[in-house]
């Protein structure tokens, strides 16, 4: 499975989360080849404030593999991951994170600090940005444009 081809797993669960009313964001872990977890936004439905889609794929993941240590997975999500999901992406141990659109305002790998990166926590990874970046960002764009209009 390339990385496009994951990005676009992601960005379909991402659609389904636009349509129920979710900030649309999606994401999918895969591990040697194949999707082994999959997550979309649900934080509304759920009433769940730790609902975002990476933080539920890394979960799957791991119930999948029936491990929590996620070393050989790779996380796909549509936007940047905060603090939370960065931080659990550290705990996994996973092997890598692909994202689509930068998140400015709350980017916990490279926008407004890099979790991924600091040499103070105990796992590291390599992050790959803007893969599918301008499809992703557009679909967030529209979802906000559509509730501003709604208004």
């Amino acid at each position: 499975m390339t990385d496009v081809e994951a990005m676009e797993a992601a960005l379909e669960l991402a659609r389904e989360a636009g349509e129920a009313g979710e900030v649309p964001v999606g994401a999918v872990a895969v591990f040697e080849g194949r999707v082994v977890g999959r997550g979309r936004n649900a934080r509304e439905g759920a009433n769940d404030p730790t609902a975002h889609a990476e933080l539920l794929a890394v979960q799957e993941a791991a119930r999948t593999l029936g491990r929590w240590r996620l070393t050989g997975v790779t996380v796909y999500v549509t936007l940047e991951p905060c603090a939370m999901c960065a931080g659990a992406m550290v705990l996994a141990r996973i092997d890598r994170l692909v994202f689509g659109a930068a998140d400015p305002k709350a980017g916990a790998v490279g926008s407004l600090q890099d979790l991924s990166a600091d040499p103070r926590l105990n796992h590291r990874f390599p992050v790959e940005r803007a893969v599918l970046g301008d499809r992703c960002g557009e679909l967030l764009r529209d979802f906000f444009r559509t509730r501003r209009t709604a208004r």
